[in-house]
């Protein structure tokens, strides 16, 4: 009797490690799944931010897009429910990317403020050479295709613009703390003009294909603005 028991016991222990096993290899299975999607949603969007900053949103297809990718045809709804959606998760992941390059420049407490927003515009210029003037501001090129199209993307875009302006006015107040800036200055004016200038001189200089219109713009910003 006691044997049988004994027999009983270790069975049920084998079954329960049996199922214990089978149920972490369908935990790990289930997470490997979803760490894949993650980065397959995570190539298109990355794919498409290329594709919408050179082409912009409407001649862009889908389909391209999966192609480059090697997701195949037809996947896309697995991901996102519309291209609006897809558009509104590309135009985040572009945020979430300048913010990046913000806090390496505008954090940069080694220089001062002026030279933070002059770092700012000399990184600008690398990257639009870099590219042979194909790519420009996405917020700045979906500004314009988009705005009396669609009020979401609209709205969406307005609100990145705004946060780039709180930015800049921060490291303005911190100028004219320091007496870069007269102290008479207007920093939150002075940092929306010169966003509204910035995207101007980054359209032109794609146009041109030239760094001129940029240049033209930040000498004239700088000079009127420093002390």
């Amino acid at each position: 009797m006691q044997s049988e028991s004994s027999s009983l016991l270790a069975s049920t222990l084998k079954a329960e490690g049996s199922e214990s096993s089978s149920t972490k290899a369908s935990v790990r299975d289930r997470a490997q799944r979803a760490a894949g999607r993650s980065d397959t949603r995570r190539a298109l969007v990355w794919c498409g931010t290329e594709l919408l900053t050179e082409r912009g949103f409407q001649v862009t297809g889908i389909e391209e897009i999966l192609k480059r990718v090697g997701v195949p045809k037809g996947s896309f709804y697995h991901f996102f429910k519309s291209k609006d959606e897809f558009g509104a998760a590309v135009i985040q992941n572009y945020v979430d990317y300048y913010a990046r390059k913000m806090d390496r420049i505008f954090d940069n407490n080694s220089i001062t403020p002026l030279a933070r927003l002059k770092e700012f515009v000399e990184n600008a210029k690398h990257g639009m050479t870099r590219f042979d003037f194909r790519r420009g501001c996405l917020i700045g090129n979906l500004g314009q295709e988009l705005a009396s199209l669609d009020n979401a993307f609209r709205g969406q875009l307005e609100d990145v613009l705004v946060s780039w302006e709180t930015r800049v006015t921060a490291c303005l107040e911190e100028a004219v703390q320091m007496g870069e800036i007269a102290p008479d200055n207007d920093a939150h004016a002075l940092s929306r003009f010169f966003w509204i200038g910035w995207e101007g001189a980054i359209l032109r200089a794609k146009l041109t294909r030239s760094l001129a219109p940029i240049d033209h713009f930040a000498g004239i910003y700088f000079s009127r603005v420093a002390v």
